[in-house]
């Protein structure tokens, strides 16, 4: 048992709700986070109850309601040991030339954004007490991109640069900062991308073995067990099945 908290965004479903059940089965204290406010509560009911889970339901590209949320914690969860920014979505595979600005908006705003305003806030807290520690979900296409890719592959490279410059800045805060890059692995990721049509979800992982959300929630909970003077910069995990392709030629 321990007295440790851990906030994660995004965690009514995928990486998200897998890394909130390792935690919590290990003792640790959750702040979860979501637009889904039934989720949230249902799964603060199944995971501790009021004592051990506070809930916080806003949007992520809401500065706003990100500040006041945690700036509104209680006194037992207000100190936050870990910071898990894994709110984070992909919509669309069209070329730059096809896709829907809105998409495109849309990841920025989550994916970047999002991430940004939840990093700011917490920050100063843990810098002042020189403890704590920012996850933050990358993928690896921030470093192998694919067409349809385009937006999506550029915030997830800009969550990695984030996560390099962000550890430089804080070098001698004994803050850590990792950013953990998973490759194909099923959850709602591809529901979400492809706005509910499951047909095309399911030929994502046809024929071949992704990665669970188990499997990344595990690997979390490993980077939090590494001694206090080690950071593990960053982290690349594909599946066995999963490598990266040859380059790309168009031939007449």
């Amino acid at each position: 048992m321990t007295n440790k908290t851990i906030m994660i965004t995004g965690a009514t479903s995928g990486f998200g709700e897998a890394c909130a059940r390792v935690f919590a089965n290990n003792g640790w204290q959750l702040i979860l986070t979501g637009r889904r406010q039934q989720r949230l509560d249902d799964l603060q009911q199944e995971l501790g109850g009021k004592d051990k889970v506070a809930t916080c339901c806003f949007d992520v590209t809401d500065r706003k309601a990100v500040e006041a949320a945690i700036h509104g914690l209680a006194e037992p969860f207000k100190k936050i040991d870990v910071l898990l920014n894994n709110a984070g979505l992909a919509l669309g595979l069209e070329p730059a030339q096809e896709t829907n600005l809105d998409d495109w908006e849309k990841m920025v705003d989550t994916n970047i954004k999002g991430l940004l305003y939840c990093t700011r806030t917490i920050l100063p807290m843990m810098t002042e007490r020189k403890s704590g520690y920012v996850i933050n979900i990358g993928s690896v296409a921030g470093n192998w991109p694919y067409p349809g890719g385009n937006v999506y592959c550029g915030t997830k490279a800009f969550v990695r640069q984030f996560s390099l410059a962000t550890r430089a800045d804080l070098l001698g805060t004994n803050v850590r900062v990792t950013n953990v890059e998973p490759g194909n692995a099923e959850t709602e990721f591809s529901k979400v991308r492809f706005k509910a049509d499951e047909a095309r979800a399911d030929k994502v992982y046809e024929g071949t073995r992704a990665l669970d959300a188990e499997d990344i929630a595990n690997t979390v909970w490993w980077l939090v067990n590494t001694p206090e003077h080690v950071n593990v910069t960053t982290i690349e995990v594909m599946p066995t099945q999963e490598a990266n392709g040859p380059m790309a030629f168009h031939r007449q």
